[in-house]
């Protein structure tokens, strides 16, 4: 197992299998030393952990709730890397986050939904995981998910 294997271990996590494609795509792909993964959902043994819009009120899915949709996320787009380089101490850097969240209009705290994702890789890859990042809400996503996260690692050849 590797280092960032055992720092997922201490928080109580582990790399789940690659979560299968919804349409006619690969979870990742290396070109050089970047992998870039495909947008990862919050899927949990094939299905989704959670749908609908984020916001405050009724009918919507917390921001709190959101935010730990989002480690779901990130915790699928490690696996994703995993899968196309085996082993996750090679990653040398996570570049670029880039998050979506199927957002109620009035709702703007995407930022802290896509932090549940930012301090995923801070925990589990230290320093390595400090990255550029965008927060972007959009009116649906996917299967109706909440919360989509891809990121673009730095990987050592």
């Amino acid at each position: 197992m590797s280092a960032v294997e055992d720092r997922l271990a201490e928080l109580g996590l582990t790399v789940p299998e690659v979560a299968a494609p919804v349409a006619a795509y690969v979870p990742a792909v290396q070109d050089g030393s970047r992998i870039f993964t495909s947008g990862q959902l919050p899927m949990v043994s094939g299905q989704l952990a959670d749908t609908g819009k984020v916001g405050d009120g009724e009918g919507h899915v917390s921001p709190e709730r959101a935010k730990e949709l989002a480690q779901i996320c990130a915790l699928n787009a490690i696996a994703a890397v995993k899968s196309v380089v085996g082993d996750l101490d090679k990653v040398e850097r996570v570049v670029k986050v880039v998050g979506f969240v199927a957002s109620d209009p009035a709702f703007t705290g995407q930022p802290g939904v896509i932090n549940g994702a930012s301090e995923l890789f801070g925990k589990a890859f230290g320093d390595r995981g400090v990255h550029a990042r965008s927060a972007v809400g959009v009116s649906v996503l996917p299967l109706d998910a909440p919360v989509e996260v891809e990121i673009i690692v730095h990987v050592a050849d």
